[in-house]
């Protein structure tokens, strides 16, 4: 990472950029690093994170426009040049009250700052951008031609064309155009009240104090839908009378239901959110086993266990996909939040939908020998809750409806809830522009008594 503390709101954001591209970072960490270092006004910490995620966001359309104005094939520019490149695009095309030459004279200064560039790459760089300007104000930006639909989404929206077509499979063309679109909106940061150390009236009243807005969601009390601050960076959340975690993924640990003095096994339990709100639906009696493969994420999650108050949670090594002996019939409640694509939370890390579609296409066995091995800790009559942050249904009601296939010991359980609606087959799929929340998928079995 850089070294220099970013001196302003552009700085911030291309810093960011140049971590993604040279070290693979995400984007909300590399964001908040240098958030965190620059200590800039609420504004201008604002206009970086729109620029970060925005040109993220908007890479393949401000790809199309560059190679519009760029005499140098993309793939021969260097990185960071590139990404400076995105982010004066994105300003210039995509947003509204960034004055044409702050955009072009800002960007170009950044390329002869830091990205070891000459005078000629310097020159490029000025010419590109003062073209693409041009186009702007002129009103002559290349229109998206494109052959149909799908790929008409997939260059606007910056979406991997193969990604377009399977969600156009699977949820036909209109509502496809709404995942996207929601893709690319800003997302509210969610916050859970930790009820047994506050109430939401109260964690709302806190945050105003700290000048962050919040709202209740419409169909959970306890989730508060937080902007304009760091939500962190309160003594509500300090002192462990909030948590950041998604409803969708509330809503998980809602539907696996675990009640007082019961043992519950949460097999992929890293960062820790569902484990936690189970512990505090369980009133800090009985057990939660939070297993992990990664030592270092059962740091994390004893972190959060202390600063959220909760005695029952036991962070635990282990494979999901590995037996252990000592598990085995031994849960009343047992949650499989697998390891899957991520597509669902590509609002929040937009570099997701980059993915190769060949390295995803794995997945689905591994989920679903996650789930075969869970499903053995399960007591009789007790419950089985998988669930992901995906919503391709090859890694959802596919792997469900085989496991239930091949076990009969198994079986599918009815629930509802307001965010939902009822759920007859015991699997729901939530949708951003929907329900408000990430894109996620839940499923309630039972092992028959």
């Amino acid at each position: 990472m850089i070294a220099k503390r970013p001196a302003s709101a552009r700085e911030a954001a291309a810093f960011s950029l140049f971590s993604m591209a040279e070290e693979g970072a995400w984007s909300d960490g590399a964001l908040h690093h240098y958030l965190g270092r620059a200590a800039l006004p609420a504004r201008d910490a604002a206009l970086a994170t729109r620029m970060v995620y925005g040109t993220v966001q908007n890479q393949m359309l401000c790809d199309f426009y560059l190679r519009r104005f760029s005499s140098v094939r993309l793939k021969k520019i260097a990185p960071r040049v590139l990404a400076c490149l995105r982010m004066g695009i994105y300003q210039l095309a995509l947003m509204d009250k960034i004055p044409a030459h702050a955009a072009v004279d800002e960007t170009v200064a950044l390329v002869r700052r830091y990205c070891h560039a000459n005078d000629r790459t310097v020159a490029f760089a000025n010419a590109v951008l003062r073209n693409a300007a041009n186009a702007v104000q002129s009103d002559t930006l290349p229109r998206l031609d494109c052959p149909d639909k799908e790929s008409y989404y997939a260059l606007r929206y910056s979406h991997p064309e193969w990604l377009v077509r399977l969600l156009a499979a699977q949820y036909g063309l209109k509502e496809t155009e709404q995942i996207v679109r929601a893709n690319n909106a800003d997302a509210p940061l969610s916050a859970r009240v930790n009820l047994l150390k506050a109430a939401p009236a109260d964690a709302l009243r806190e945050l105003a104090a700290a000048g962050i807005t919040a709202e209740p969601h419409p169909a959970f009390p306890a989730i508060l839908l937080c902007s304009g601050g760091d939500v962190a960076a309160t003594s509500a959340f300090n002192e462990g009378r909030l948590t950041i975690q998604d409803a969708a993924s509330a809503l998980a640990a809602e539907v696996a239901d675990p009640e007082p003095g019961q043992t519950v096994l949460d097999c992929c339990a890293a960062p820790g959110g569902k484990s936690f709100a189970m512990a505090e639906r369980m009133q800090n009696t009985g057990r939660v086993v939070s297993c992990d493969i990664y030592e270092h994420k059962l740091t994390r999650i004893a972190e959060g266990v202390k600063r959220l108050g909760l005695s029952i949670i036991e962070p635990v090594l282990q494979d999901a996909a590995a037996p252990r002996a000592a598990f085995l019939g031994q849960a009343d409640v047992v949650l499989c939040d697998v390891p899957c694509s991520g597509l669902g939370i590509i609002r929040k890390k937009p570099e997701i939908r980059y993915k190769d579609e060949r390295a995803i296409e794995a997945l689905p066995a591994v989920q679903a020998a996650i789930l075969q091995n869970c499903a053995q800790y399960v007591k009789p009559g007790g419950t089985l809750v998988y669930s992901t942050c995906t919503i391709l249904a090859r890694e959802n009601e596919q792997i469900v409806r085989a496991f239930l296939t091949k076990n009969p010991a198994f079986e599918a359980v009815p629930w509802k809830h307001p965010a939902c609606g009822e759920q007859a087959d015991g699997m729901a799929t939530l949708l951003p522009h929907r329900n408000r929340t990430d894109g996620f998928f839940i499923a309630k079995m039972r092992k028959k008594a």
